[in-house]
Order: structure tokens, then sequence, then C-alpha cells
């Protein structure tokens, strides 16, 4: 790809009139660069406590998912279907090698952003050779919305990976064509490739990662590759071309990754299929009573800004771009542009949005960004190493900074109650989920969840209460035992248990109206009271 680097044959670097420095041989070595890749990812991931809400939530599914069947989503001990169970599981691998800590609930993410850049940086490395890939890795790896991204424990960067690896094996199984030698006689059809076709292993692989996707976080996964490969192609009149995406071995792979927690999930529970297929994507992505409501325009201004600071290279790009003068450069950067903008497109419809929604655009624009580094004599930029530093120092630099605030952390309040509970007392969670909380106190036993169950608004607005009220239609038994009115915590006492209360900070918490209820942390953002039993009147 000329527009993005070297001139010449690709895999090679190109003569030019002007000298440059050498590119050092390791950068052409797989394991050295994904392997310095990993540890970038992974060495401050351990380093701050779960931030809220999202890694409280996903955290605490997969450690109670851990404890439980390692298939059934667990949220307060009942079954939490917001999500498929990919990142869960990898996670879960974490928290069986290191523990019950920040760190294990991140290699979720971690593996999804590393997944990412391989797969960038292994596309690049085939057509263009060592040193355009590792500049585009480099800026991809020196972004912040990437660096945090991959240690963010949600499923927002591991669907963004494996969806990076699916379109990229995808479209490099549908290259077009350049002669005889590559596709001999006509255009094959789908049935003369034998198994060791390279463009059939590349198929394969494309749909075993949407599979993957899929099951990262739902639909999505094979949504987005369609979208973005099927127009890139009928744009350029090679109607044929996807036809080869249906292959039946392809299809096969991507059903068996995908379809069998499903099934067995809709096995367990008849109203799975409403719930995560039809509310969790349909109605969710047409409803307008979810959470963080946003202008149309709100993600176009989050990529720019989370990108930084390589987004103000995104002039010079465009002019660089529109300047290429080979066929096969226009058409990958016009598959990098589609494949940026259809994710912006999707996800700027809904009315509700999140700035990890576009995290599966990361990778082409952060490739489109790398334009500018190498000049038309194949110079790289004098900027390209100050760059690299300032952006790896600014993304090191927000790490410490979360680690640092914490905000809204109750992991001083998890330890405490780590320390004192026994696995025969009472915890309560008053009026608010408080899962970083249960996350660092490893409870054992099933929270009860204290608030206003009789507010009508509970089931119409998106909220944590809504989503512990939803789980009634999978185990109602149980969640009735989780749900408890706010006006009756006194009563806790009556059932012969210690009780432990967890609540917000305030001047008047509910937990003092417990009868006998001591303070015994107020922490940063959250107060831990303790109460004992007692003898209450009939």
């Amino acid at each position: 790809m000329t527009a993005l680097g070297d001139s010449t044959a690709k895999g090679s670097d190109p003569p030019t009139s002007a000298p440059r420095a050498a590119w050092p041989a390791w950068t052409g070595s797989a394991p050295a660069v994904l392997g310095l890749l990993a540890l970038w990812l992974l060495f401050s991931a351990g380093l701050r406590p779960l931030l809220l809400p999202d890694e409280g939530r996903y955290g605490e599914v997969a450690r109670e998912m851990w404890a439980g069947d390692g298939l059934v989503p667990l949220l307060n001990g009942v079954p939490f279907f917001h999500k498929p169970p990919l990142t869960y599981w990898v996670n879960m691998l974490g928290l069986s090698v290191f523990g019950v800590t920040p760190f294990s609930v991140r290699l979720g993410p971690a593996l999804g952003a590393w997944l990412m850049g391989s797969a960038l940086w292994l596309s690049l490395r085939l057509r263009e050779g060592a040193r355009v890939a590792g500049i585009a890795l480099m800026v991809l790896a020196t972004c912040p919305f990437y660096f945090i991204g991959g240690q963010y424990a949600n499923h927002d960067m591991l669907v963004a990976g494996t969806l990076t690896a699916a379109v990229l094996c995808l479209a490099r199984a549908l290259e077009q064509p350049e002669g005889p030698t590559r596709w001999p006689g006509a255009l094959p059809t789908l049935r003369w490739w034998p198994l060791n076709h390279p463009t059939l292993q590349w198929l394969v692989a494309g749909w075993a990662f949407c599979g993957l996707a899929v099951l990262s976080k739902g639909l999505i996964g094979v949504v987005l590759p369609a979208l973005i490969i099927g127009p890139w192609l009928l744009a350029q009149g090679r109607w044929r071309d996807t036809l080869r995406l249906l292959h039946p071995i392809g299809l096969g792979v991507f059903a068996a990754i995908a379809l069998p927690w499903m099934l067995l999930m809709q096995q367990r529970y008849p109203d799975f299929f409403d719930y995560f297929i039809v509310e969790q994507h349909f109605r969710r992505y047409a409803a307008s009573s979810f959470n963080n409501v946003q202008p149309i325009w709100f993600l176009w201004g989050v990529l720019p800004l989370l990108t930084l600071p390589w987004s103000p290279w995104l002039l010079a790009t465009i002019r660089r771009a529109r300047s290429s003068a080979s066929a096969s450069d226009r058409r990958w950067t016009g598959l990098m542009v589609w494949w940026a903008l259809v994710v912006l497109l999707f996800f700027s419809m809904p009315a509700s949005k999140l700035v990890g929604y576009i995290m599966p655009a990361l990778a082409p624009f952060c490739a489109l960004l790398a334009l500018p580094m190498i000049d038309r004599q194949g110079q790289t930029s004098r900027w390209l190493r100050p760059m690299v530093v300032g952006a790896a120092l600014f993304s090191l630099g927000w790490i410490v900074a979360l680690a640092w605030v914490a905000p809204k952390s109750g992991r001083d309040v998890g330890r405490e109650l780590r320390s004192l509970v026994t696995p025969t007392d009472l915890v309560v969670l008053v009026d608010n989920s408080f899962n970083d909380v249960a996350f660092e106190a490893r409870l054992t036993q099933l929270p009860i969840v204290a608030s206003r169950w009789d507010d009508p608004e509970v089931r119409r607005r998106d909220s944590w209460r809504k989503e512990l009220a939803d789980s009634a239609r999978f185990d109602a038994e149980r969640v009735a035992a989780v749900l408890y009115p706010i006006d009756r915590l006194a009563a806790l006492v009556c059932r012969g248990h210690r009780v432990w209360l967890v609540e917000g900070l305030s001047e008047k918490p509910v937990s003092a109206t417990v009868p006998g209820a001591v303070l015994v942390l107020r922490g940063r953002n959250a107060q831990l009271w303790r109460a004992e039993p007692r003898r209450c009147p009939d």
C-alpha cells in the first residue's frame, strides 16, 4: 500500500534516492513485536481499582460465574444475560491463575487489544513490510483510547479485537486477483477450493473470528463485518466475491463457535432468546429509554478526542490518501475509510451512545493516521519518535491519574468487609449495586439488595435496578430472595444473623435506622455498618 508507506513490492522496503536509517531486524519478528505489545498492555493493568459501573459489574459477573458452573453469567447470584460469555471466560481463566484481583478481570480486554494490534500488524507486514506495519502499530498502541480500553474490564475491546481480525482475514481472502498465477483460469467457484487453499483458510479464519465476536458482544460480531466487507466489494463491482463469503465450511465454523452457548441457554431458560436477542439487541438499538442519550454527532467528536495526540494528523492523512496512484492502494485505503465510517454511522443512529461502541473503528483509523509518518521517498517522519514517546507518556498519565483518583471506588470498604464477614452473615447492599465491593469482599453468600422495588420507574428506565429486576424472568425465586424493600431494613436483624450493610456516603444513612447498627468504616466513596442479631417481637 504505497499510500501508507513502501512503494515497491509488498513485504519489502523500497529503494529510495535518499538514504534512511535501517529499520531494526527484530521489528519483523512476530514473537518480538507481539510479545512487546502484550507487555505494553499488561504491565499497568493491575495498578488501579475497578471503576464503576462497568468494571465493577463485569468483574463481579466473571467472579460469580467462576464460582458457579462457568456457563451462566451471574450477578448478585441471579442470571445476568446482558452480554454473552467470552469476556467472562477469559477473565475466569485470569481468576484461576492470578486470583481475585482487578488484573485478572482485565485479561479479556487485554486479549482484545492484543488481537486488534496483532491483526493490524500482521496484515500490514504481509502487504507492506515490517517498517510500515511497525509504524501503524505504534500509532495504535499509543492512542489513549486503545491503551486504556485494553485494560478496562468490559466487553468493548474484545469484540473490537475479534472484529478487526475478522475483517482483515476476510479482506485478505477476497483481495482482487492479481494475475493468472494466483487465480488460474476463470474465477473459481466455491466447490473448486481444496481445504488447503489459502483463500478458504483465510475465509474460515474470518468466520471463526466472527463467531468469537458474537460470543464477545452479540450480533454486531457478524453484522459489522458484513456491513464493512459487503458494500466495499459491491462498490468495486465484485459481486461474485461476495458469494465467496458464504462458503459452507466458513458458515459451519461460525455456527459451531457462536451457537452452542446460546442454544444451551435457550434450553435452560425459555425467555433467553426474547431477552438476549430481541430486548438487548433490537429493542435496545431502537429505543430512546436507555442511558447515555447523546446527539447524533457525539461519537464523531469522541474518536478524534480519544486518539490524541495522533488525530491532528488527520488532515495530512486525507491529503496523502487522495494522491495515491496505485489501484491496490486505493482499494485498501477505501476499505480503511469505509470501515471507520460504518462503525461511526452504525452507532450514531441509536439514541443511546457509549464511547466504547466505536472501538472497532480504532484499527482502520490509526492505520490511516500512520499515512503521513512516511513520505513519498520512503523517509520516516522526524515527528514519529517524539510523537510515539509523547503519546505513550500521555496514555500512561491517564492510568496513573485514574489509579490516584479511583472515582467511586469502594475497594477500601470491600477489603474491610472481606476481613470481617463470615459465611453465615447477611450482607446488604443499600440502594446501590456496589459490585466492586462484592468483588473485593469475595462474597460467598447471596447478597441482599435493598431499594424501592415497588417504584414503577424501576422497570421503565435503564438502570442497575432494572437489570436486577429483569432477572426474575429466569430465576424468580432467587431474585425474590435478593430484592428487599429498603423501608424494612430494621427487620433484617430479626433473622438470627449478623448483618453487614454497605451504603453510599450520606449525612443521614438509611443503615443508621437499623437497630443496633454501628458504623465500622467510612470509606472514600462508601460506608460499612454492622448490626448484631437480636430477638424481635412477633
